[in-house]
């Protein structure tokens, strides 16, 4: 199912963070993993949560042809990516630790916004996001535009 809407949320001083009900409860342990992981999306300032499923079904989307001899591109873009990327645990209040140092790179303050993005969750500044809400907005017939002319035609 995928994750939809927003819910605004709160970093404590620990980097803990409650997953907001209403995607909690879209959130199935036993099918999509205890767990979830991390990875910093600064070009966005987000971090992006997946679930264990997820991650590990998209990981592998990703090695259709796996290779101990990766060209320099894929290999520097697999170090980066798979060393930012951290698994991240829930908690028995249905909180996540962030790393500190995702937060601190991404200098996400303390109040958030946490966004449905489909396969993923996506934590974001809450001000940052509301205050280009709009424009966002505004860009999504553009996009779908775009979107549709990559798509091959059969």
């Amino acid at each position: 199912m995928p994750f939809t809407g927003q819910a605004e949320g709160t970093i404590d001083a620990k980097q803990r963070l409650a997953i907001p009900a209403k995607f909690r409860n879209r959130w199935s342990p036993e099918q999509d993993g205890q767990t979830w992981f991390c990875v910093p999306w600064p070009e966005t300032g987000a971090l992006r949560l997946y679930t264990e499923k997820m991650h590990n079904d998209l990981f592998t989307a990703g090695r259709r042809d796996p290779s101990l001899t990766p060209d320099e591109d894929q290999a520097e873009l697999d170090v980066i990516l798979h060393s930012v990327t951290e698994q991240v645990d829930v908690d028995s209040n249905n909180r996540i630790r962030l790393p500190a140092w995702q937060v601190e790179a991404l200098k996400l303050p303390k109040e958030v916004i946490v966004l449905g993005a489909g396969d993923r969750l996506e934590i974001r500044a809450r001000d940052e996001w509301q205050s280009e809400f709009n424009d966002r907005l505004s860009k999504m017939a553009q996009l779908s535009k775009t979107l549709s002319a990559r798509k091959p035609t059969t």
